[in-house]
């Protein structure tokens, strides 16, 4: 799935402007305790999470994943955002919920598999 597809699936909206939408992402990870994500996160991943400082920009950046969806309209201050950015790790905020988000993103995928 692309982060184009993403944006559209959580009516979400972009803070990191030029940091590619086209970008795919085979796997997705929701988590706020980012010590997991270190732990269990494949590299290329897309994060959700709620945890919006720069903690989650950095860890992110350390375990390679492709962008990060805060999600419950969490909305990190500019400074995370700019962080973001000049590591051209692409943002996203939903003000939809994680488990909401996770299901909506989870049946995207499975209409992709069986060619929906």
């Amino acid at each position: 799935m692309v982060l184009k597809d993403v944006l559209a699936l959580l009516d979400g909206e972009v803070l990191t402007p030029g940091c590619g939408l086209g970008l795919e992402c085979a796997k997705i990870f929701a988590s706020d305790l980012m010590s997991d994500v270190l732990a269990f996160a494949d590299p290329g991943s897309l994060l959700l999470t709620s945890l919006a400082n720069m903690h989650t920009v950095r860890t992110a950046r350390l375990a390679d994943v492709a962008a990060v969806v805060f999600v419950q309209g969490k909305r990190p201050a500019q400074d995370v955002i700019d962080q973001a950015r000049s590591g051209n790790l692409p943002l996203l905020i939903t003000k939809v919920p994680m488990f909401d988000a996770c299901g909506r993103i989870s049946l995207f995928m499975k209409g992709r598999v069986r060619g929906e």
